[in-house]
C-alpha cells in the first residue's frame, strides 16, 4: 500500500472516530448566571446575595444576575429555582436551614426540598437575634419575659422568615409568655411599630439587627444559637439569658436544582471555597453576624437532610400549626 493510501485511511479514521463521539460540553459557565432571592431589595437576603453575587462574576468571568422574587416567607423563590431548568444557571441563594424548616411550616409544601434540591455550598452560619426597640426598658432577655408574662396576650413581637417564626415560638414555649406574633414580609417592615411601641419586641435575621441597631434604633438582647459567635462574641445566647434548650442555627447557601451536573455544582462550591477564604468576605459576614462557613457539596446536602429532620422537631415543640 503506498504512504498516500496510508495517510487517506487513517484520516478517514479519524473522522469516523470524531463523528462517532459526542460534541464536548460547553465549559461551565459561559452564560449569565441568575442568582434568586425569595426577599425584597435591601432585605438581608438580599444583601448577601449581591455581595456573594458580585464575587461569583469576578471569578466566572460571566454576568450575574440578582432577581427579587419576594413572598410567602421565600417560598416563592423556592418553587421558582425548584422548576427552573437543572443546568447550574439559575440558583437559589437563602439559607439553608429556612429552606429545609417550609417542609414544616407550611401543610402543603410547594415543592418536596430534599427531591428539588441539592446544596453546591455552605456560605455560613449565623444565628437569629431577639431586639427590642433602643427606647424600651427592657435591658435583659429577664427583664424582657418579667414585663411579657405581666401583659399576656397584650403583648406582641413581630417575624418575617421561618427561623425568627420558630425563634419566637420556642422563646413562648420554653418561659410560657403569651405574646402575639405580628408578621410582616419583611423585618424592616417592623421597624416602625417597634420604635412606636406597638410591638414589644422582635425576633429577627441579623442582617437587619445589627444594622438597625448600629444605627442606633434597636437593641440585640441575644442569639438563638447554642453558642456564641464569633462575629458578635459579645451577644449572649438565649439559654445564657434564661432560656434554656435553645439551640437554633441558621447557615446561608448556594442552592440549585437536584439533577444540576456535578461538573457545575463542584465549580459553584469552588467559587465559594476561593470567596470565604478572603478577609473581605470574612469581615463581611462577621459585620452580619455570620462565621465564615466552607463545606464540600456532600457535606453540606448532609447538612441540609439534617436541618430537614431537626425542623420537623422544632416545629413540633413550638407548637407551630402549620399555614
Amino acid at each position: 500500500m503506498k504512504r498516500r493510501d496510508v495517510l487517506r485511511l487513517s484520516a478517514g479514521a479519524l473522522a469516523l472516530g470524531v463523528a462517532g463521539r459526542p460534541a464536548l460540553a460547553e465549559q461551565y459557565p459561559s452564560q449569565d448566571l441568575h442568582f434568586i432571592v425569595g426577599f425584597p431589595p435591601g432585605s438581608g437576603a438580599d444583601v448577601i446575595t449581591r455581595f456573594f453575587a458580585e464575587k461569583t462574576r469576578a471569578l466566572s468571568g460571566c454576568n450575574v444576575i440578582v432577581e427579587n422574587k419576594p413572598g410567602a416567607s421565600g417560598a416563592i423563590a423556592t418553587e421558582y429555582v425548584a422548576k427552573s431548568k437543572p443546568d447550574g444557571y439559575t440558583l437559589l441563594i437563602n439559607a439553608g436551614s429556612g429552606t429545609a424548616a417550609g417542609m414544616h411550616l407550611y401543610k402543603h409544601p410547594p415543592v418536596d426540598v430534599l427531591k428539588a434540591f441539592r446544596i453546591a455550598g455552605t456560605i455560613n452560619r449565623q444565628a437569629f437575634m431577639l431586639v427590642v426597640a433602643s427606647s424600651s426598658p427592657y435591658k435583659t432577655v429577664a427583664e424582657l419575659t418579667s414585663a411579657m408574662k405581666e401583659k399576656g396576650e397584650r403583648a406582641s413581637y413581630a417575624t418575617s422568615a421561618p427561623s425568627g417564626i420558630v425563634m419566637g415560638e420556642m422563646y413562648k414555649a420554653i418561659t410560657g409568655i403569651k405574646a402575639v406574633e405580628v408578621r410582616y414580609r419583611d423585618a424592616n417592615d417592623s421597624l416602625n411599630e417597634l420604635e412606636s411601641g406597638k410591638l414589644d419586641y422582635g425576633t429577627h435575621d441579623p442582617v437587619f439587627s445589627l444594622a438597625q441597631a448600629r444605627a442606633g434604633k434597636i437593641r440585640i438582647l441575644a442569639v438563638s444559637s447554642g453558642q456564641r459567635l464569633q462575629a458578635v462574641p459579645d451577644i449572649p445566647t438565649m439559654a445564657e439569658s434564661g432560656v434554656p434548650g435553645m439551640d437554633l442555627t441558621s447557615w446561608w447557601a448556594y442552592i440549585v436544582p437536584r439533577e444540576t451536573p456535578q461538573a457545575a455544582v463542584d465549580t459553584l462550591n469552588g467559587y465559594l471555597k476561593q470567596i470565604l477564604q478572603t478577609d473581605e468576605a470574612r469581615e463581611f459576614l462577621n459585620r452580619f453576624g455570620g462565621d465564615p462557613l466552607i463545606s464540600t457539596p456532600d457535606a453540606a446536602q448532609a447538612l441540609f437532610v439534617k436541618d430537614e429532620r431537626a425542623w420537623k422537631d422544632y416545629v413540633a415543640l413550638a407548637k407551630i400549626e402549620p399555614l
